[in-house]
């Protein structure tokens, strides 16, 4: 499944980012106020599971203590976005940090949309106001996201340039089938993701010394990302290294931002994600957001515990608060600490590495290719349905006093990762608890160790259900 494009609304304070944000989204997913300068991070969302949509934080004056971070924002967003949509008012003229934007925006070669918001006001500038800021007049759109006015336009548009850009196919059973007999593709993007110092550099210098025959090593077109090309059992290996998350600076004390563009971009661009987690510091809750960006996004994952060598001294007690340890050791309490933080993650292996001893660096490759096989099972109809009849007689999903949800058949759609529809009757009525239920059962034969797999209910007039 290739990546699915990101598309980055860009612009000064107030010109309705956000707004045009939650009005794509069909929510409030962003702040909204009349105040400038609301929004101080990126805000991500996916739109109909064609494109990531990110709304960066407008431009303020020089003397803002966020005017340099906010800058960067929107310089990632233009290295990193795949379309750029320059946003402004359009009952105002634009001034010269507007057509810097626009200026930067032409530069990067990439798609550029010229969207003049607030076209309900009845203010409206002419379109020959904006001409010098070089963006051609067909790619201009006046919206309103109060109304909702040009925003369907708008947002066709993107979708009608998006496969020629590499976006991905529909997800779900809408998608075509894949050719069973397709051989998995030779070349494998692992990306590393995690925390600030968290060990992700020296674990990518590691994994490319490690080893002999590599063929290449090279700075990524994509800010902060790092590349670097090996061979390993045959099979090329691209390992992606992103800095992308960072801590605070001035802002508020003790809690770490990320840029989401480039922690994003690494995540989709990648076929499998190693999660790395400080052996030191083990419990973060940016660590579950990230885990579950990672499974969102259909990714396999392994979770990676960096230092390890910093836990053979260590004092069980020390992490855990624990007395009468026993024989056990302090990895064996991180384990079980990460269990329990990351129960959702039941298929995802733990390693623990050390890149200073080399511990565990050439075990990754071997995961590594193992969940990639995972990532293309493809399981046979009728062994599907013997396993979805057995979870029905064995635990019978509930249903509302006179009505009761019944699944009577599922099929695999595609792979990378695993995809498979319910059919049936009611199923808008399945508990949560059962269909986790029905994926235990699936896991129990078909381990699919490492990799998300995903499910879509379809009722027998047609209804398509939320996952």
């Amino acid at each position: 499944m290739k990546k699915l494009p990101i598309v980055a609304l860009v612009g000064q304070t107030n010109a309705g980012k956000s707004s045009i944000l939650n009005r794509m989204a069909h929510k409030n997913i962003a702040i909204v106020a009349r105040e400038e300068g609301t929004t101080r991070d990126n805000v991500v969302t996916t739109i109909d599971d064609s494109f990531i949509l990110i709304d960066t934080a407008g431009l303020k004056d020089p003397s803002d203590d966020f005017e340099a971070s906010i800058q960067e924002q929107i310089a990632d967003a233009i290295d990193s976005a795949d379309v750029i949509m320059v946003t402004l008012d359009s009952s105002k003229y634009f001034d010269h940090r507007d057509a810097k934007i626009a200026k930067d925006a032409l530069r990067s070669g990439k798609p550029v949309f010229l969207v003049l918001n607030k076209c309900d006001l009845g203010e409206s500038l002419p379109i020959t106001e904006f001409r010098a800021l070089g963006i051609a007049p067909e790619q201009t759109y006046y919206v309103s996201a109060t109304t909702g006015q040009g925003v369907t336009r708008l947002k066709e548009s993107l979708e009608s340039i998006l496969p020629g850009i590499g976006v991905a196919s529909d997800r779900g059973d809408e998608r075509e089938r894949r050719d069973p007999k397709r051989a998995i593709s030779p070349s494998l993007k692992v990306a590393l993701i995690g925390r600030p110092n968290v060990g992700k550099s020296s674990l990518f210098n590691a994994l490319g010394k490690k080893q002999q025959a590599i063929v290449s090593s090279k700075q990524g077109t994509t800010r902060d990302i790092n590349r670097v090309l090996v061979k390993y059992k045959g099979r090329e290996i691209e390992i992606l290294d992103t800095a992308g998350l960072r801590k605070p600076g001035k802002r508020e004390v003790g809690i770490e931002k990320f840029s989401a563009i480039r922690t994003l971009a690494a995540i989709e661009e990648a076929d499998i994600c190693c999660l790395l987690v400080d052996s030191t510091e083990p419990h973060s809750k940016l660590d579950q957001s990230l885990a579950g960006q990672i499974v969102e996004a259909g990714k396999g994952i392994i979770m990676v515990v960096t230092k390890s060598d910093l836990l053979e001294n260590a004092e069980p007690t020390n992490y855990f608060g624990e007395e009468n340890v026993g024989n056990r050791t302090a990895a064996d309490f991180l384990i079980d600490a990460l269990e329990k933080d990351f129960d959702f993650l039941p298929y995802a292996p733990v390693l623990l590495t050390s890149s200073e001893t080399g511990e565990n660096v050439t075990q990754l490759f071997e995961l590594a290719l193992t969940i990639d096989e995972a990532r293309h099972t493809e399981i046979k109809t009728s062994d599907l349905n013997k396993i979805l009849n057995e979870a029905v007689v064995s635990h019978p999903p509930a249903g509302l006093k006179n009505t009761r949800p019944k699944p009577k058949y599922i099929v695999q759609t595609d792979v990378c990762p695993p995809w498979f529809v319910v059919h049936g009757h009611d199923l808008g009525l399945l508990h949560w608890s059962w269909k986790r239920f029905l994926e235990r059962k699936i896991r129990e034969k078909y381990p699919l160790i490492g990799t998300p797999i995903m499910f879509s209910y379809r009722n027998d007039n047609g209804d398509k259900l939320d996952k």
